[in-house]
């Protein structure tokens, strides 16, 4: 979401190539890769962190993805097309692919699936991402603690086994973007007998079958044999093991019990690239970090926070930090939008980001004072963050003479849950990883006032309207456009503080080969092969 956050190689190894790598290898060996304990059961619909979707991206197979340059390549689907306007989308399915119980994917697994996800009832955290379609309200009505008047969605309409139509409530010329996200994936009939016991143990349709989940320690999956889809999978299968410290996996990558590892941690930055030499991965993706107020922890009841938080922007040294701390291993944010998806502006923050003690005090004079004159930044133990994130808080201590600490949980599930529950104190870490290589994804989708991962609970009228236009917009230049400008809103407003563009910053062992990573940050496991 949320991530919440995470998640790229040589030239010669460019991220979703879906060419399936070099075939050569050991087809049964196992690739060993670094993770965590998921936050929530395996649903794609409750599943919105870096953790859960590593699993659900290798057991589920989605309707397109995405190539490098951010355009559309297809997968479980053959074709997706809309009517003029955008209102109307019709999903062609790819044949022969089946579940890994063996059964028949149709069309009607789809439509069954969104329709579950999005009745209120079924408590799904994702469940807003099919608010677009045409009676949404009916089965997710806004007003708390109403009955839905209807089973399902009348804008999901079966054409035929292969085929599924997609009414929307209004055009949206982006459409097919959003398809391209986990939450859209088919269940099993299955399924529906145990909700809760296939979130521990989840049928998909991917190139991958779960095979065992041993909690805070792996997660084991199988290549599926009969999977139809165009990357098939050139290994045996994946162990993803969870780590509570980035160090300690990489002591096992050297050591050969891990073979590919995601990030390195901040103190093994500077020498990892001399550690690993051509094994060493170093390159851009598609993701910000950012710190994150949370407007009912005091910051809502000032008398100006805009001010406030545009000060603390600019109490933080970035440039330093990401050249000290980090290695020169981030590049400074000076957008909500990373330079690799369409809309992205340059220098969106028009000196916001940029480092001004002086004017820093002045702001936050002005708007009215840091809430308690202290900083609580809330992190997750587990990701590495505690180098940069003391580096954060150092710069805010000296530059506005306020207290800033920070509130470790131990890892990331815990930090996830207590966004949720609104009981972070001032501040969190806030990361996140494309969904789709779009604008929209990295401002509806954190700051709309209805988006699950707005856990800072920000809203503002005005640049939801701005969404709203965007979404309704004749063209998807003119989408990108009406985003750009909510975005200019969002600077004046501050409801998150960007920091920088992440980068991979991983490697593998000597036991494998063709690994690289896709434009979102994560590595494309089915091309690895094992020696």
């Amino acid at each position: 979401m949320a991530l919440a956050a995470t998640a790229c190689g040589s030239d010669d190894d460019k991220g979703g190539s879906g060419d399936g790598g070099n075939a050569s290898g050991n087809a049964s060996g196992i690739v060993k890769v670094d993770g965590g304990e998921p936050q929530s059961a395996l649903v794609p619909t409750s599943t919105n962190e870096q953790f859960g979707s590593l699993v659900i991206k290798n057991v589920f197979a989605n309707l397109l993805d995405f190539e490098d340059d951010g355009s559309i390549k297809y997968v479980a689907a053959e074709s997706i097309e809309s009517n003029d306007d955008a209102s109307v989308w019709t999903v062609k399915l790819k044949d022969g692919f089946t579940f890994h119980d063996g059964e028949k994917v149709t069309a009607q697994h789809y439509v069954d699936a969104w329709n579950w996800a999005a009745n209120v009832d079924n408590g799904q955290s994702q469940s807003a991402w099919f608010e677009d379609i045409e009676g949404y309200a009916d089965v997710h009505p806004s007003e708390e603690g109403a009955e839905p008047t209807a089973d399902t969605m009348s804008g999901l309409k079966v054409v035929d086994d292969s085929t599924f139509e997609i009414t929307l409530a209004n055009p949206v010329s982006y459409y097919e973007y959003k398809l391209g996200y986990h939450v859209f994936a088919p269940l099993p009939s299955s399924f529906y007998e145990d909700p809760d016991g296939f979130g521990q143990a989840p049928i998909g349709q991917g190139p991958y079958e779960f095979t065992s989940w041993t909690h805070n320690e792996k997660i084991t999956l199988t290549t599926y044999a009969d999977y139809a889809g165009p990357n098939k999978a050139q290994n045996g299968g994946v162990e993803i093991i969870a780590y509570d410290n980035l160090s300690t996996a990489y002591q096992d990558l050297q050591s050969g019990n891990l073979d590919v590892l995601r990030q390195v941690d901040p103190k093994d930055l500077p020498v990892y690239q001399d550690d690993l030499g051509d094994r060493a991965i170093a390159q851009p993706y598609n993701a910000t970090q950012s710190i994150v107020p949370a407007f009912y922890a005091g910051w809502g009841d000032l008398d100006d926070p805009s001010k406030v938080l545009q000060g603390v922007s600019m109490a933080i040294d970035r440039e330093t930090i990401t050249q000290t701390v980090l290695n020169g291993s981030r590049t400074p944010a000076d957008s909500f939008t990373p330079p690799g998806v369409f809309g992205h502006l340059e220098n969106a923050a028009d000196g916001k980001t940029d480092f001004n003690p002086e004017e820093a005090r002045r702001l936050v004079e002005e708007g009215g004072g840091v809430p308690g004159d202290k900083i609580t930044l809330q992190i997750n133990g587990d990701g590495g963050h505690a180098e940069w994130a003391t580096a954060v808080c150092n710069d805010i201590i000296k530059n506005l003479d306020v207290e800033c600490v920070l509130d470790t949980k131990p890892d990331f599930a815990t930090d996830l849950a207590d966004r949720r529950a609104d009981k972070v104190k001032s501040m969190y870490r806030g990361g996140w990883l494309q969904d789709y290589p779009l604008n929209v994804n990295f401002l509806r989708d954190l700051y709309s006032s209805t988006a699950p991962s707005n856990y800072g609970r920000y809203s503002n009228e005005e640049v939801d309207n701005l969404f709203k236009q965007g979404d309704q917009a004749g063209s998807f230049d003119e989408t990108v456009a009406a985003y750009q400008e909510a975005e200019k809103v969002l600077w004046e407003d501050m409801p998150a503080i960007p920091l920088w563009y992440q980068n991979v910053n991983g490697g593998y062992s000597e036991n494998v080969e063709n690994v690289h990573f896709d434009v979102a940050g994560q590595p494309v496991i089915e091309d690895i092969t094992v020696k």
